[in-house]
């Protein structure tokens, strides 16, 4: 009987208000690292951990078409927006292995969110439904600029399992973005894709900062 090897599938969350350069990096990162037949970018529906109002979901989704959808195997995902109540990791993982049952799912995540991984919802169901693969970043964020790095944080001690991705860490942030949008939009041009700065541009997404 012909064998066929095991579908690699990949979930990559967040706001993405809006998706920025740093962002783009790691799904490049994540698609050829870990192999990935299928990479779902799903913008956060109700972001239980956010005090911040995200801007509305059809932009969020509209932008994140523009940053992500020319890469290989990138589903734009609206399941989160579309589900009622607050959004949770497990839930969507739980919504993936229905739809991949005998795929190897991995978490895509960022070192900051390592770091808090043990205050999530759940936390010990999203350990059993994916691995963990995580990229290095920086947790001052001041800087705005793509290539201006910084010291990273010392994962060696963190007490769980996970794939280290291998790219350079940005101090490049979506406050950062909204901050430097909200003075000049035009500014942007080196923060995010250039689709993206249009969109932030033409439908003056972050006219004061936020």
């Amino acid at each position: 009987m012909a064998t066929f090897p095991m579908q690699r599938v990949g979930m990559f969350g967040g706001a993405f208000d809006p998706p920025h350069l740093a962002h783009r990096r790691l799904a490049e990162t994540a698609l050829t690292q870990l192999g990935l037949d299928r990479l779902h970018v799903i913008p956060t529906g109700q972001a239980w951990h956010k005090a911040r109002v995200l801007s509305a979901a059809p932009h969020r989704l509209a932008m994140c078409e523009l940053a992500f959808g020319d890469l290989p195997g990138v589903k734009i995902d609206d399941r989160e927006i579309r589900r009622k109540g607050p959004s949770y990791t497990a839930d969507t993982l739980a919504e993936l292995r229905a739809l991949y049952p005998n795929a190897r799912l991995y978490l895509i995540l960022g070192a900051d969110q390592l770091l808090s991984f043990r205050s999530w919802v759940r936390w010990q169901e999203v350990l059993e439904q994916a691995r963990l693969a995580v990229a290095d970043r920086p947790l001052d964020e001041t800087a705005t600029e793509q290539g201006d790095r910084a010291v990273c944080p010392d994962l060696s001690e963190v007490d769980l399992p996970f794939e280290a991705l291998h790219m350079p860490a940005w101090r490049l942030s979506a406050t950062a973005v909204r901050q430097r949008a909200a003075s000049d939009a035009r500014s942007i041009g080196q923060m995010v894709p250039e689709a993206v700065s249009s969109y932030i541009s033409q439908h003056s997404l972050y006219p004061t900062s936020s």
